[in-house]
């Protein structure tokens, strides 16, 4: 069976000694709104956190509401975490049928638009998924159009060529975990399908937030 990536979404309250345990499994973090402390690190509003280890997760003093990308064996079930207070679910999940071989890296990053930017036909190196944070985005592919709005998530498979259109009238933004070759470590996997678009000026910006080899099961 593949792999599994899953996108949670959890909303903790500020009540006093509200925390939450998740057990080992190569994951990511992306506080949406307030903050929390995991694993012992506050991390703000806009900022993230990547491990493998088993971790907690305590909100601040407002709360918080955090994307959480979870790497898993396709025979492990979901770990939908639960504390008082707390407001959880699985917002997508994609088993991995184009994983890389090898050794791995999970990247998490964003990807910022100017109002109109878009990105030329595309594919990546790995599969992952994707979630809008601000403004709105179009995604081309396998012949169809599926527009999205903030908290909208989508997946993308890597090899399958992927054109995104942003909002014509806002910028756009969408934070995504990918898992890669851990020789791509600092470097890009966008891989553009026409000649034509690669030199071509480049309107997205990114910022990434955790680029680290994983200890997961490699694949020869």
């Amino acid at each position: 069976m593949h792999p599994v990536l899953r996108l949670y979404e959890d909303v903790l309250s500020s009540a006093e000694n509200v925390v939450f345990e998740l057990p080992p499994l190569p994951r990511f973090i992306f506080v949406v709104h307030g903050s929390a402390t995991i694993a012992g690190e506050t991390v703000a509003s806009g900022n993230a956190w990547q491990g493998e280890g088993t971790v907690t997760v305590k909100p601040g003093e407002a709360g918080v509401t955090c994307w959480r990308w979870e790497l898993a064996r396709g025979d492990q079930g979901s770990t939908t975490a639960n504390a008082p207070g707390m407001i959880t679910h699985e917002k997508l999940s994609a088993y991995l049928e184009t994983l890389p071989r090898g050794e791995l890296l999970m990247r998490g990053d964003s990807v910022a638009f100017p109002p109109g930017g878009c990105a030329y036909l595309h594919r990546h190196q790995g599969p992952g998924i994707r979630c809008l944070v601000d403004g709105g985005i179009r995604i081309d592919t396998h012949g169809r159009s599926t527009s999205y709005g903030p908290g909208g998530a989508w997946y993308e498979s890597g090899p399958d060529p992927v054109f995104a259109q942003g909002s014509a009238d806002k910028p756009s933004r969408f934070i995504r975990v990918m898992i890669l070759p851990r020789a791509l470590v600092g470097q890009s996997s966008i891989q553009y399908v026409n000649d034509d678009d690669k030199a071509k000026p480049k309107a997205q910006q990114y910022k990434i937030f955790a680029d680290a080899p994983i200890a997961f099961g490699v694949r020869k």
